[in-house]
């Protein structure tokens, strides 16, 4: 019975941490690898998608890589070499480091920091420093760019913080 609530406790882990990075989508400042199995002139170590959010792959030219998932750009990948220039390429796709997200306001270093996964606004405002004496621990907010849209949302401390997400803290009068 014991053995059983482990396995289940580490398979809800597992697919909690998998679901989230496949549907992570790829922007401006993400650093990835791709691997072409088998054929190392097709491998890329670390790549920097740029401001456009393309990078430049060798036989396909630019490929505009911001908003897609990893899967999407395997698949994106997979296609334009098969045929012409492998069989059946294996192509896998990994972030090596996120976009970095943002934190101002009444914090005592802002700026940008790197992005960790699991990262919530408690420990956003623990990377800057903590909070100056005269922060609002209510007025805080954060701005999201998501499917192209810019979102601004009132957060908590325990709200998750994801990659080029920007943190305001508001200065409080009291």
């Amino acid at each position: 019975m014991r053995f059983l609530w482990v396995a289940v406790l580490l398979a809800s882990t597992i697919g909690v941490s998998t679901a989230s990075d496949s549907n992570y989508q790829l922007g401006s400042g993400d650093q990835i690898r791709i691997q072409v199995f088998g054929e190392p002139d097709l491998t890329i170590d670390q790549i920097r998608l740029g401001e456009s959010g393309a990078i430049t792959y060798p036989y396909l030219g630019a490929l505009q890589l911001s908003g897609l998932t990893l899967s999407q750009v395997e698949k994106l990948i997979h296609r334009g070499l098969k045929g012409d220039y492998l069989i059946n390429p294996s192509v896998s796709v990994s972030v090596m480091e996120y976009r970095p997200f943002f934190i101002n306001g009444e914090v005592r270093q802002p700026g940008g920091y790197p992005f960790q996964p699991g990262l919530t606004v408690r420990q956003a405002i623990a990377i800057a420093g903590g909070l100056t004496e005269r922060a609002s621990r209510r007025g805080m907010s954060l701005t999201r760019n998501q499917d192209s849209r810019e979102t601004t949302l009132k957060v908590e401390m325990a709200t998750p913080v994801f990659p080029g997400d920007s943190i305001f803290i508001e200065d409080s009068f009291f």
